[in-house]
């Protein structure tokens, strides 16, 4: 009993000790950018009238309020494959965490091993030749690791933090999979009123031939007007390949983005005759909530603690490793199964230390410290990157915006001119270069005009995936 009294005082003492945890305790730096007034403040770009400084809505692309693209943007948060693959990893992180935690409670085995043979004498101490016979040994075993120095504490802070990065990046595909989903999307839109403006050039050029003709016909035209104008129908024809190509390619896309093959996508979904856009100004919040939103930031901010904690496994290596063990059971003859003699325990303490002279425990702390600094300059590099991203995206579409109401002005006049060296033409008060080049320069002012509305398209959706959105179920 005084045996046990001691040796039951020991675990107390282990168990009184288990507070220590080394290792620094993990908060986010005051050097991180993260922490300084300008990431918080509204962004520069934001004074543009066409902004504004409401929060960003958590789905984003139903502002444009069209059902096709909200279903499409659906099918791909639901089927997308990229996203299993995210969801794959997360589920195995998660799986991780539940491993080390199992570290912290008490291993249990069973053994049984019945037998036969012969013990040695003499290892006994005996001269005698012991007989053959059978043999047994049954029994239970409990051990415990007493986590003293918190190694196990941080390694489940560390793969904690792990997890909920790894939830970041889950939310970080769902943000990238709607982004690819709109802009694929407003592609195939775009390449429909491409197609058309290019098509109406076809057209009108079609019916200058035409007249052309109906010129030499009459006397008033020359071989070398037909051969201009039919030069130049070739050169609009020329045009609308890449752009049935382009609304081809939109299709295939919006299939592998929404988990389908080529064949399975609908060829008639996209009903649309023009790329989406907004018409009224865009809510693109402020720092202080794309800090909040972003998933990268926030994977980025989680890496860095797991860094942390892991600077704690390292640290606990300096000391030792202590295990508490018991164990109960009968070994001895089997024609004497459950002999009083033959029963056995043990209850102790396994003291374990590898001693850091070597340098190696150093080491690892140190390997260790660099992590956490160089996850430090990845989540700050990340919150710099995120905030440039958002400044860029606001003055590109800003500036989009100025070029396309200068062109659909230069379009407008363009049309102007071109109907008045028609005019003219038919009339005999121009020359056919005059009405050539006037076709020229609308046929080019439609196509740039076209454009720089697919560009707007492809603009905002960029200033969303740059502002976060779209993670949130």
């Amino acid at each position: 009993m005084n045996t046990i009294t001691k040796l039951g005082g020991l675990a107390l003492l282990a168990t009184l000790t288990a507070c220590t945890t080394v290792g620094p305790d993990y908060k986010l730096p005051d050097a991180a950018v993260a922490r300084r007034p300008a990431a918080a403040q509204p962004f520069l770009g934001a004074a543009e009238p066409v902004y504004k400084s409401e929060p960003l809505p958590d789905h984003w692309w139903r502002l444009y309020h069209d059902p096709v693209l909200d279903k499409l943007v659906q099918q791909a948060l639901e089927r997308n494959a990229n996203l299993r693959v995210a969801a794959a990893n997360l589920a195995r992180s998660r799986a991780v965490v539940d491993e080390v935690e199992e570290h912290s409670k008490p291993d249990v085995s069973i053994e049984a091993s019945p037998g036969v043979g012969r013990p040695s004498g003499i290892a006994l101490g005996q001269e005698i030749t012991y007989p053959d016979a059978y043999m047994y040994n049954v029994g239970v075993n409990v051990s415990y690791q007493a986590d003293m120095f918190g190694k196990i504490r941080r390694a489940v802070e560390s793969v904690s933090a792990d997890t909920q990065a790894a939830q970041a990046g889950v939310d970080l595909v769902r943000v990238t999979v709607a982004a690819d989903t709109a802009r694929a999307y407003a592609e195939g839109c775009a390449a429909v009123r491409q197609m058309t403006v290019a098509q109406q050039a076809v057209d009108l050029q079609q019916k200058f031939v035409a007249l052309t003709d109906e010129r030499i016909r009459a006397g008033r035209g020359t071989a070398i007007e037909a051969s201009r104008a039919r030069s130049q129908l070739a050169q609009l024809q020329a045009a609308l390949p890449p752009l049935q190509a382009q609304h081809r390619l939109a299709y295939y896309k919006l299939a592998a983005l929404t988990g389908l093959a080529p064949s399975e996508m609908d060829l008639h979904l996209l009903t649309c005759r023009a790329a989406p856009r907004l018409a009224t100004q865009i809510p693109v919040g402020d720092g202080a909530a794309l800090l909040r939103r972003r998933p990268d930031i926030r994977q980025a901010e989680r890496q860095l603690a797991s860094a942390t904690a892991r600077i704690g496994v390292a640290t606990a290596d300096l000391y030792p490793s202590i295990s508490f063990g018991a164990s109960i059971g009968s070994t001895g003859l089997l024609d004497h199964f459950g002999a009083g003699n033959a029963f056995r325990w043990s209850l102790g303490p396994l003291i374990s230390w590898t001693l850091p002279s070597t340098g190696t425990a150093h080491a690892r702390i140190a390997q260790a410290q660099a992590g956490a600094d160089g996850a430090l300059a990845h989540f700050d590099g990340t919150v710099l990157n995120a905030l440039k991203e958002v400044e860029s995206a606001l003055t590109v579409y800003a500036r989009e915006l100025d070029r396309n109401a200068a062109l659909k002005t230069a379009r407008d006049q363009s049309a102007l001119a071109s109907a008045q060296a028609h005019q003219l033409y038919q009339y005999g008060r121009t020359d056919f270069l005059s009405v050539l080049d006037a076709d020229r320069t609308l046929a080019a002012s439609d196509a740039a005009w076209a454009a720089s509305d697919a560009a707007l398209a492809n603009d905002q959706v960029t200033l969303f995936l740059a502002l976060g959105g779209g993670w949130e179920q």
